[in-house]
């Protein structure tokens, strides 16, 4: 239920410590949403519930795959959440691997180090899918969102519409009914994230670790309001709902 001031509350399941809602998440509490946020991966501190009592759930990126049970055990309750937030049409936003995990329980299929990997600042482009769409209609038809992962969504659950592609990944975002949306970039992650990831990651996937921050902050003014306009929109979706 909503709090006693009426503010609409949304579950965050943190995938990791440096997975946190960032920026996504100031924008979805300016836009009059409370949040609260399980942290799945570490003993002390709010787990993910057996039941959803939140008016929306957000589940944030974390480096497994959506059923990778025996190193993340607490995704068989985010999975399980997802599923009733679907049957009940509770507002879901997945990304990266929370997209990943929508996709999958909703009937798509995710593969590990599919494809080749997309790190840092990245070029988007808006397929015509999207202009019936309530959070993604009406934006740049090209624009950048930051990217970190390996793994990735092969096929999205029957009907879902696909909404935005890249060059290396297809299923760059897509929705699920009327209230559900996954995406395999990060809305949440600022330019400066990208300073503290591991050099040597980078290097090994193919990257140059000074060029990747440098790219985030050369397309971060452009695509900041995107995301938080798209952020607006699912914290209207919300609103609605609740």
């Amino acid at each position: 239920m909503s709090d006693p001031a009426g503010i609409p509350r949304v579950l965050v399941v943190q995938n990791g410590p440096d997975g946190g809602p960032g920026r996504f998440g100031v924008w979805l509490t300016e836009a009059g949403l409370a949040l609260d946020v399980a942290h799945g991966y570490r003993a002390e501190g709010p787990p993910v519930p057996e039941e959803l009592s939140q008016q929306a759930v957000v589940v944030l990126g974390g480096g497994y795959l959506p059923d990778a049970d025996d190193r993340a055990p607490w995704l068989a309750r985010t999975r399980a959440l997802v599923t009733r937030a679907l049957e009940r049409e509770v507002p879901v936003f997945g990304i990266c691997l929370g997209g990943q995990l929508l996709a999958q329980v909703a009937g798509g299929t995710v593969r590990g180090e599919h494809g080749a990997p997309e790190v840092g600042s990245t070029a988007l482009t808006l397929r015509a899918e999207a202009g019936e769409d309530v959070l993604f209609r009406g934006l740049p038809e090209r624009f950048t969102a930051i990217e970190n992962h390996v793994d990735a969504i092969t096929a999205l659950p029957p009907g879902a519409p696909w909404l935005v592609e890249s060059e290396r990944c297809p299923y760059q975002a897509f929705r699920v009914g009327e209230r559900a949306w996954g995406v395999q970039f990060h809305p949440e992650a600022s330019a400066a994230q990208t300073r503290r990831w591991e050099p040597e990651r980078l290097r090994r996937l193919g990257f140059d670790p000074d060029d990747v921050p440098a790219r985030a902050e050369r397309d971060e003014a452009a695509a900041t309001p995107v995301w938080r306009e798209v952020a607006r929109r699912f914290a209207g979706v919300v609103h609605a709902a609740a």
